[in-house]
C-alpha cells in the first residue's frame, strides 16, 4: 500500500523547537517595550507571534507601535533570531539523532515572520551545530494557509503510512491538522498555548502534552526507538 516503511516526524519551529518567547521579548526590549511574563505572552500569542493588529497589546505597547513601525520590529526580531535565539533544552541533540536515524524522515515547518525566514532559521540552527540542509524537508507556511494541506503533502511526498507519521506542535491548530491527516500529535504546553488552554478549551488529552522540552524529547525518542545521544 505504501512504498516506504520509514517513520515521518514533522517538527514545528517557533514555540516547539525554538524559544520564541525569549526572542520576541529581546526584540521588543530593543524598542523599549515590555511584553510581560510568559503567561501574558501566551494569552496574546497571535499578536506577538505574527505582529498583526494591536488591539490585544497593553496600551503602552500600542502607543509605541505607532511610533516604531512593524518593519523595524521585524528587523529587530530577525537580528535576534539570527544572533541570539536558542533552541529549547534537549532539542539540538534530538534533531541530530533524528537526522542520523536511517528509518526516519524528519523535517520542519514554520510560520516564522522574520525577514527571509528560511535564511534566518538556517543561521539559528547553524549556531546549534545543525545544518538544516540535512533535514528531509523545511517548509515555510504562509499565514494565510492552513497546516493541514501541508502536513498531508509532506506525508504523501514520502508515501508514508499515516499510522507511522507524527507531528510536534504547540498550538491547537497543530493538533487539529495532525488528526485531520491521520498522524499522531506530540503536543507541548511551553510554547504559544499553555496546558490549561490546550486541555480545557480544546479537549486535547493531557496524555499527549509535554510540559517541558526534555519531556517531549523523551516521548519522541521512546516512540521512534531513538537512542539518547
Amino acid at each position: 500500500m505504501y512504498k516506504s516503511d520509514k517513520r515521518l516526524l514533522i517538527l514545528d519551529a517557533d514555540g516547539t523547537t525554538i524559544d520564541a518567547f525569549s526572542a520576541i521579548q529581546a526584540a521588543f526590549s530593543r524598542h523599549g517595550l515590555d511584553i510581560g511574563d510568559e503567561t501574558s505572552f501566551q494569552k496574546r500569542r497571535h499578536l506577538l507571534k505574527y505582529l498583526g493588529g494591536i488591539k490585544e497589546f497593553p496600551s503602552i505597547i500600542k502607543k509605541n507601535l505607532r511610533k516604531n513601525s512593524r518593519a523595524r520590529l521585524v528587523d529587530s526580531l530577525t537580528e535576534v533570531y539570527r544572533q541570539e535565539a536558542r533552541l529549547y533544552a534537549g532539542i539540538p541533540a534530538l534533531i541530530r539523532s533524528l537526522v542520523a536515524a536511517p528509518d526516519v524522515q524528519v523535517g520542519m515547518v514554520t510560520r516564522n515572520i522574520t525577514n527571509e525566514p528560511l535564511e534566518t532559521l538556517r543561521q539559528l540552527f547553524r549556531r546549534h551545530d545543525i545544518d538544516i540542509g540535512e533535514l528531509d524537508f523545511f517548509v515555510h507556511i504562509p499565514l494565510s494557509e492552513k497546516k493541514t494541506s501541508h502536513f498531508r503533502a509532506i506525508r504523501e511526498q514520502f508515501d508514508i503510512n499515516p499510522a507511522r507519521a507524527y507531528i510536534c506542535g504547540d498550538e491547537h491548530k497543530d493538533f487539529k491538522a495532525a488528526i485531520g491527516t491521520g498522524m499522531h500529535p506530540f503536543m507541548v504546553s511551553y510554547g504559544f498555548e499553555d496546558h490549561d488552554r490546550l486541555t480545557s478549551k480544546f479537549d486535547i488529552p493531557h496524555e499527549l502534552i509535554s510540559r517541558t522540552s526534555e519531556e517531549l524529547c523523551r516521548r519522541v525518542r521512546h516512540a521512534l526507538d531513538i537512542q539518547n545521544a
